[in-house]
């Protein structure tokens, strides 16, 4: 990999005259700098990032934390955020902190001693000191807390209209898979969904979960049907565990959906791919990384930022896990 040195060799002049035209601070004259950027494209030489920013004391670095790569509905977040950061010239410092305390407090730290100017976080811990601490802009995604600027989808109109669903297509023993405590939207899933069960004076049964993560969500979908097992309709608190449910379903001789009915959240893009095919409520989660990046842009510009709260809308998407209006007896 070439270095400032290489290009001001190659270039014929110091390391200093090179500095200046990368930084563009102080006086280069016209051929000097034609033989300078010529020798950087030559050599494909890429400025240092965080360097260039400490000399400059202008950063152009972002710091972005998800909980659980592995999870499909993150990525599609990532891209979001990266297109609208790559357009505006930002770059981005990736953790990924499987939902662990530790390793997430442990990222930030290592985000401020790279000069980072904001912080982009899905957290499952978003009342943790460390986000109340910093000197930054920090803006929330797929998560909400006190009114800080954040991003997410709405997770109370997504819960009801996975129950109004549910009970449209006939079933009468629910199960509603509430996700973690700490992190609102799922929260606002669950109590969106037992409010229309509420309403519609349905029996229905909750099963407590402590993570959206694929690791643990065999355990809770072999629970779900050991507690459960005469349970006909299955709300689940994202896609991935109800990929798990169904799978389970399936293991058990069950007949999806004639048997049971499962309702996922996110539509990540495995849900289309599954057999029988998973119906689920759709998040933006692209244009929601979009927004979260927008926000941060406006919140570091000291924009008068009249919208720091945005809610997005979700979806209904109707495939194979459940059946058609009027199809049950």
């Amino acid at each position: 990999m070439a270095t400032i040195r290489d290009v001001a060799k190659h270039a014929g002049v110091s390391a200093a005259t090179v500095s200046r035209v990368i930084n563009d601070t102080g006086y280069v004259h016209d051929d000097t700098r034609r033989k300078i950027e010529s020798a950087i494209k030559e050599l494909h030489y890429t400025p240092n990032e965080v360097a260039r920013s400490l000399y400059k004391r202008k950063s152009r670095l972002i710091g972005f934390l998800l909980p659980d790569i592995t999870n499909p509905f993150f990525p599609e977040l990532a891209r979001g955020v990266e297109d609208k950061m790559q357009e505006n010239d930002f770059r981005i410092i990736f953790g990924n902190s499987d939902e662990d305390i530790m390793k997430e407090k442990e990222y930030i730290q290592t985000f401020v001693q790279n000069n980072v100017v904001g912080v982009i976080v899905s957290t499952n811990h978003p009342d943790a000191d460390i986000y109340r601490k910093l000197k930054i802009p920090v803006v929330f995604l797929d998560r909400t807390v006190d009114n800080r600027p954040s991003v997410f989808a709405d997770g109370h109109e997504g819960g009801k209209i996975a129950a109004r669903e549910m009970i449209a297509r006939g079933s009468k023993r629910i199960t509603v898979m509430q996700g973690p405590a700490s992190i609102r939207p799922a929260q606002d899933r669950y109590q969106g969904a037992i409010d229309v069960l509420n309403s519609h004076r349905m029996d229905y049964n909750v099963i407590r979960t402590t993570s959206f993560s694929f690791t643990e969500a065999g355990k809770w979908a072999k629970e779900l049907f050991e507690r459960y097992p005469d349970t006909d309709g299955i709300i689940a608190s994202n896609d991935i565990v109800a990929t798990a449910v169904l799978h389970e379903a399936l293991r058990l001789g069950k007949n999806v959906p004639d048997d049971v009915q499962i309702i996922g959240f996110d539509d990540i893009p495995l849900s289309s791919l599954l057999t029988p095919a998973l119906t689920t409520i759709r998040q933006p989660a692209y244009d929601m990384g979009r927004a979260s990046a927008d926000l941060l842009i406006q919140l570091l510009e000291n924009e008068n930022v009249d919208q720091k709260i945005i809610q997005m809308p979700v979806t209904f998407t109707e495939r194979e896990t459940m059946r058609k209006v009027g199809q049950h007896g």
